[in-house]
This record gives C-alpha cells, structure tokens and sequence, in this order.
C-alpha cells in the first residue's frame, strides 16, 4: 500500500464497554516463505488477503478492536487502519508478547473487559469472538475457547483484571492469570482456536482441511 497514515498512540479517545485487542507487533522470526519477511502480511493459499486481515476482519464483526503494532507508519498499520482498527505504538515489542498486552490494556483502561487475539491465527471465527463476548457480559472475569476439550486462543478478561495484565512481565502473555484464577471454558466448534501460524508449513498444512 502506498503513503502512510498519520496517527498517534494517544489519538483514539478510551470509551466505555468491552474492546477487542489484536496483538500484531510481532515480525514471526520462525516464517520462511511466502515472499514476505513478515508472516503477519503473508497471504492465505488462494487469497489475497493477509494473515493479520483475516484475523481483524472476524474480530471487527464482534466488537470494536485496537491493534497494537510495533509502527504506526508500516503496511501491518496501514492495512488494519484501513480496517477500522484502532492503533496503538508498543515501542517495547520486542520485550515480548506481554509488553504488547500491556499497552493494549494501557490504551484501553476504561474498558469493561478485553477479548485479546493473536495476529497470526487468521482461522478464528466471529462466533467464537461472539461467545467470549457474552461471557464477559455475563459477568465471567476470565473466558477461553475450547475445541474438542482443548482450550484455545482467544482469551478474555473483565475489568478486574485490569492491574495484573498492566503488571505482566516476559513472552507468555497473561498464561500466570490462567494459572491463578477461575477460568470458564467457552465451548466452540471452531478449530481456528488452536491454529497459530508460526511457519510457512503451517500456512499450507491448515489450509488443506
């Protein structure tokens, strides 16, 4: 895509209600392949549609969703912008996959609750973001998807968690809240939740099916 998109971290006014945050600062150093050094811009075998499209699109058909990325000028920003994603910078990307949590939440305070998704799991569908959502409606502080028994990604939280994911530390995202607390299992018939894609390989083996 061509020009860039002038926009600051600090542009999008927080309101109230439940926000969905796709996590999409990472550059995927295990993708080889496909003709992008960037796996979240890889395309779908028979589409022309990125990784990181795919997952917005069905997160957006749910609910309002703030990208967190790691550029607000690159193509990834570019392409979720245009979207309808709202941005936020996560300067310390690099830190791992909480540092990214952690600005999404920092950006979104206000919010009642969080439905956090990956950007390379592009297989997610819309009523699994739907039955997190009605969870967290529900009053459920902490949802997860399952398939078949098997508890996937997406993940989501209410606002009384909100300290704790501001306080994470390292690559495992919000696994030791999982860990600690009560965790209600969504049951899906999705098996999206459990398809990241973290190599070329992978691209092709879950489009097969």
């Amino acid at each position: 895509m061509d020009g860039s998109i002038s926009v600051s971290q600090h542009q999008y006014a927080v309101t109230p209600g439940f926000r969905g945050l796709l996590l999409a600062a990472g550059q995927g150093s295990r993708f080889a392949g496909g003709g992008t050094d960037n796996k979240l811009l890889a395309s779908l075998p028979g589409s022309e549609v990125s990784l990181v499209e795919h997952a917005a699109r069905s997160m957006l058909a749910a609910l309002p969703v703030m990208a967190v990325v790691n550029s607000l000028h690159n193509e990834v920003a570019q392409r979720l912008a245009a979207l309808g994603c709202e941005l936020a910078l996560c300067q310390h990307a690099a830190e791992g996959m909480s540092a990214s949590l952690m600005c999404g939440v920092a950006q979104t305070q206000d919010a009642a609750g969080w439905i956090v998704a990956l950007g390379d799991m592009p297989f997610v569908q819309t009523s699994t973001h739907a039955g997190l959502l009605a969870a967290l409606r529900d009053g459920i502080d902490i949802a997860v998807p399952s398939y078949q028994g098997r508890r996937g990604n997406p993940v989501a939280f209410s606002w009384r968690h909100r300290a704790a994911l501001l306080q994470l530390r390292g690559d495992t995202g919000a696994r030791a809240l999982l860990q600690t607390f009560p965790v209600q299992q969504i049951p899906v018939n999705d098996r999206g939740i459990h398809r990241d894609i973290d190599t070329h390989d992978d691209l092709i083996e879950y489009t097969k099916d």
